[in-house]
């Protein structure tokens, strides 16, 4: 017997969970907004094609790559894979050359440019020290302090700690989560394989990398999709659910976890996520009138309001077009606007030589980007405790902080135990 299973929500978890349901299960994929993707999708704006916030992903990210070739991405056409550069225009610069792990790290420490010795040998007994440890540091703790307890210095902590900590786990370092970085660092630079440590850079926008070829390929599954359609209510019956009046085996409910609690009837899911925190997001696209050289494809910087340059016409062919991100809450939230903008614009001046005029900028700004990635933070687990009722999204993985990554993952997970839960079942009533 197939069942019929409704899926809320098509960002990347949804999108996930679909194509993993779609061999085995007759699937209606809602979705409120007029286009899939999530907070991960393409944004026209200015006639542009630009995405809703610069997304990386690594080599480490497995289920992403899997599930884009299944729906036939040509990843190594529209990934641009380079080995891990950490390039600062004013702190540390670092390349880890293709060799296998872990010595490609200790060669890319070894001739790192902006460290003192002592700190590179620092870094090195630590990464050492937690791979021995199978990157479980015991008891969590704020990262920041954490780190600074096991011998990384001030240079450290601002020129390599804080910037990682930002960049992957979206939170202030005094309240991120050690564990979760040390899990992070696990699946990257503690990974068997030096592959797994590769940026993979999109060279086309995120809808065209991923969104629009599962939708695609979803169709020709026969997978309903309802864009525009935002589901009211959801209601149990005789072991199934009713959405929006129309009966499903069963549902998945891959949104937000603040939409979650909104949509589900579920008191210890609504208690569960009323102490989670959020962090924003904000991307600036500026678009020059001539060539932009950055110092590389991905240029970093130590201090500063613009945390992350993105060249993006070396990755995508747009004109002139540079995006940077600035991640977690910071001093830059209080700045308006145009205020962002002139910060951002007069530290490329400083260290980006014969920078053209400005042509034309945006800015995006999701304010609910991610969950704040705190210590020891309790999440909940794919199944609802309902049943039939199922959850997906980058905040149910509990090993990552937001990802993309971790949204596939979750949604992998959800659609196998809806499997594994709905064949138990029905063998239960032969």
């Amino acid at each position: 017997m197939t069942p019929r299973v409704a899926i809320i929500g098509a960002g990347w978890a949804g999108l996930a969970a679909a194509i993993e349901l779609a061999p085995a299960a007759r699937v209606v994929l809602y979705e409120a907004g007029k286009a899939a993707g999530g907070r991960a999708r393409r944004v026209p704006l200015g006639g542009m094609a630009l995405d809703n916030g610069q997304h990386i992903l690594i080599g480490a990210y497995r289920e992403c790559l899997r599930l884009m070739r299944t729906v036939g991405v040509d990843v190594d056409a529209q990934l641009a894979a380079q080995p891990l550069v950490w390039q600062q225009v004013d702190g540390m610069a670092m390349r880890c050359p293709a060799w296998p792990a872990p010595l490609h790290l200790l060669a890319g420490l070894l001739t790192a440019r902006g460290l003192r010795w002592r700190d590179k040998l620092a870094l090195a007994r630590l990464l050492t020290w937690l791979r021995w440890q199978r990157w479980q540091i015991g008891q969590d703790a704020p990262a920041q302090a954490w780190l600074a307890a096991h011998g990384q210095s001030e240079a450290l902590l601002q020129r390599f700690w804080q910037p990682l900590i930002l960049a992957t786990l979206n939170t202030p370092p005094a309240q991120a989560s050690m564990q979760l970085l040390a899990n992070v660092l696990r699946d990257s630079l503690g990974a068997p394989s030096a592959r797994d440590s590769q940026l993979l850079l999109p060279r086309v926008d995120l809808s065209a990398l991923f969104v629009d070829p599962a939708l695609q390929w979803l169709a020709a599954q026969g997978v309903a999709t309802r864009l525009g359609q935002r589901v009211a209510a959801l209601q149990p019956e005789n072991g199934g659910w009713r959405v929006d009046g129309e009966y499903f085996d069963a549902v998945l409910v891959a949104v937000a976890p603040y939409h979650a609690a909104a949509l589900l009837d579920h008191a210890p899911l609504s208690a569960l996520l009323k102490a989670w925190q959020y962090q924003p997001i904000t991307t600036l696209y500026l678009q020059f009138e001539g060539r932009v050289r950055l110092p590389a494809v991905m240029t970093g910087q130590a201090s500063g309001v613009g945390q992350w340059w993105f060249d993006r016409q070396a990755l995508s062919g747009e004109p002139g077009l540079v995006s940077v991100v600035i991640s977690a809450d910071g001093a830059h939230a209080t700045l308006a606007r145009d205020a962002l903008l002139a910060a951002v614009l007069g530290e490329m001046q400083r260290h980006v030589p014969a920078l053209p005029p400005l042509k034309q900028h945006w800015q995006i700004t999701e304010q609910r980007a991610t969950f704040a990635a705190n210590v020891s933070l309790a999440r909940p687990a794919v199944r609802l405790g309902v049943e039939s009722a199922y959850l997906a999204g980058d905040w149910l993985c509990a090993d990552y902080p937001a990802t993309l990554e971790g949204a596939v993952r979750s949604g992998v997970t959800a659609a196998r135990t809806l499997m594994q839960d709905w064949t138990k079942k029905n063998d239960a009533n032969v």
